[in-house]
């Protein structure tokens, strides 16, 4: 073969291979496209209880259940974490109480401060206790700050 005979041949290649290769690509957008399409509600609904009772009904999983060890670890570790966090903010609450407290002893030792501002200040020490104090809660303390 000549060399101009190889060349022809290697650009027709190319030319069938682009072509193939755009092929496949309206292929997978059509298939993506149809795939999305096929996803109602319905069939959303419908699949999720299928695979839910098909993951209900595994023997694995269902032996992990009945023994609870991994279960049991994770909510023990869960509660101490919880626990470990209300307590944190608790004590952090306590001390904020202590410093507006001395703050409070400080100012009434100088020079009377104005009504104004002194209730502008009971207010942000009040609002930020109740913060602290609603994050320790949420965290699960049984502790009062």
């Amino acid at each position: 073969m000549r060399f101009d005979t190889l060349v022809a041949k290697v650009a027709r290649a190319e030319d069938a291979l682009e072509a193939h290769e755009r092929r496949i690509g309206a292929d997978l957008r059509q298939l993506a496209q149809s795939w999305k399409a096929a996803w109602t509600p319905g069939r959303i609904v419908v699949a999720g209880l299928a695979s839910g009772f098909l993951i209900g009904r595994a023997e694995p999983l269902r032996a992990v259940a009945r023994g609870g060890g991994a279960v049991r670890i994770v909510s023990l570790l869960t509660s101490v974490f919880a626990s470990t966090r209300a307590a944190v903010a608790a004590d952090e609450a306590d001390d904020s109480a202590r410093n507006v407290d001395a703050v409070a002893g400080v100012m009434t030792d100088r020079a009377a401060p104005t009504d104004a501002a002194m209730a502008a200040g009971e207010r942000l020490a009040h609002d930020y206790l109740e913060r602290v104090a609603a994050a320790a809660r949420q965290a699960g303390s049984t502790r009062e700050p």
